[in-house]
């Protein structure tokens, strides 16, 4: 049976969950809307299109895609969910991140490990841009 010491306490590291993601959805959600105000979404998006292309995605996706490996998952949702963006293209970011999201982080810990941080890079890098490659032809 569930106490209400338990439900208190699980309601409470919900809301600093919350509280937690907010400060990176939010301010990259509001930076990212802004920026889409300037030419700056543009150049990066007329810049890049071509490469974002062999995923079937607008050259602008690559900035969740950026935000994704440097920062973590919570950056690129915020990325995201600012900008215009099909289910499909949507869920070839998400399966592309989910092999090489945090990369810096990630490698620290591999580091310490003692496996070759550029071997699992590389691995997990290749490992996203073919699934990438792949989803748009399937989807």
């Amino acid at each position: 049976m569930i106490k209400v010491e338990t439900l208190k306490r699980g309601f409470k590291k919900g809301i600093m969950t919350a509280v937690d993601m907010g400060k990176i959805l939010v301010p990259i959600y509001i930076l990212v809307s802004l920026l889409r105000e300037t030419p700056v979404i543009a150049t990066i998006s007329d810049v890049l299109t071509p490469a974002m292309g062999i995923f079937g995605l607008p050259g602008e996706a690559s900035i969740a895609i950026v935000l994704g490996n440097v920062i973590n998952m919570y950056g690129a949702i915020g990325a995201m969910a600012s900008l215009e963006m099909t289910a499909k293209q949507v869920t070839i970011i998400a399966v592309m991140l989910s092999f090489s999201h945090s990369l810096i982080v990630e490698s620290v810990i591999v580091k310490k490990v003692g496996v070759s941080v550029l071997m699992i890079v590389f691995i997990r890098v290749a490992l996203s841009v073919t699934s990438g490659i792949v989803l748009n032809w399937i989807l």
